[in-house]
């Protein structure tokens, strides 16, 4: 680990100026690996900063700012959960247990209890890959600046099977598919102020000048994360497979939510996570169920066109039929009478 300054900022403002001293180059891919970086939980920095992955030359404590939302309120336009809200507050609050099971479910598979109670949520949807080849120091892959990526004629079971490159990294978060689902909102502040995004446009697959799989500007923090309420009557889900029982990064996983209409499928969110670099949402097999009755027939068929552009590499082709029969398992559990 290479030495840096360790600082404790009063206030978002204060936090907010320190970070700035990156400069306004939002998304070009900085963090975590360089500059001033926030730490609150540290769950993933410490452990690429201990790898001598990422070299922060000042980290600011962020875990009692002023300004800085913690914890879950129920508003009349939904539901806020602030940034460092821990996993563990998320998994055990009863509103989400309540209104949004799905997100309930994907926090408590998301790590150890003990990694649970210190992780944050904004940590968690920042945090990077952890692909082998990202997480070698010795290897100059392509996500930390190199010129291609190893994983794609190398040891690549764990990795994507959408995105086509040039990083085949999956995005290892939980909470990710299931806000996605949800159609979380992202609430940022910058130097330039403040701004929100869906989540959907907060994740965003790396690109030459963007090394990183969010457009989190380097001097911004985020805040915290709103769902609407949920529609009357839907249901849903999160499933995950696993190399190990548990407590594993997810070898595929599905976030799953429907409204039905007697047994007809009024609405329907479908995003799959483990196989591309950021959450990936399977908007063809979503409109196949719209509309459709629940069956095994309409969950195969859903199924397969959600699969239908996926490009296995050598060793991951088993993720095709993992993920097939997960989206049919998601579907028919909340679908059941």
């Amino acid at each position: 680990m290479r030495p840096f300054e360790y600082v404790s900022p009063a206030t978002v403002d204060e936090a907010i100026g320190l970070i700035g001293q990156n400069g306004h180059d939002r998304g070009k891919g900085l963090r975590p690996l360089a500059g001033v970086q926030p730490l609150a939980g540290g769950t993933d920095l410490l452990t690429l900063m201990k790898a001598d992955i990422a070299a922060p030359s000042r980290l600011l404590n962020i875990k009692s700012l002023t300004g800085l939302p913690s914890g879950i309120e129920d508003t009349s336009q939904g539901l806020s959960i602030g940034a460092l809200t821990t996993l563990t507050e998320i998994e055990t609050h009863p509103i989400v247990q309540q209104r949004y099971p799905l997100l309930a479910q994907a926090a408590a598979v998301a790590a150890t209890p003990q990694l649970r109670n210190m992780a944050t949520l904004g940590g968690n949807l920042l945090q990077r890959p952890r692909c082998w080849y990202f997480r070698n120091r010795r290897l100059d892959c392509w996500l930390k600046g190199g010129e291609e990526c190893p994983a794609y004629d190398g040891e690549n079971q764990f990795h994507a099977l959408f995105g086509g490159g040039p990083c085949h990294a999956v995005h290892p978060s939980d909470l990710a598919p299931a806000l996605l689902a949800l159609e979380a909102q992202v609430h940022l502040q910058g130097a330039e102020g403040a701004r929100s995004l869906p989540l959907a446009e907060f994740f965003s697959m790396p690109t030459e000048d963007r090394r990183q799989e969010t457009v989190v500007g380097s001097d911004e923090l985020l805040l915290s994360v709103s769902l609407p309420p949920p529609p009357e009557g839907s249901r849903s889900t999160y499933v995950k497979a696993m190399d190990r029982k548990v407590w594993a990064f997810a070898l595929v996983a599905v976030a799953a939510m429907v409204r039905l209409d007697g047994r007809r499928i009024a609405n329907a969110r479908l995003i799959l996570g483990g196989v591309a670099p950021i959450p990936w949402r399977v908007s063809a097999a979503e409109r196949e169920l719209l509309g459709a009755e629940a069956s095994p027939e309409v969950f195969a068929r859903a199924a397969e066109i959600a699969l239908s552009g996926a490009e296995p590499l050598r060793h991951n082709t088993y993720k095709v039929s993992l993920a097939n029969a997960l989206i049919q398992r998601a579907l028919t559990t909340i679908t059941a009478d």
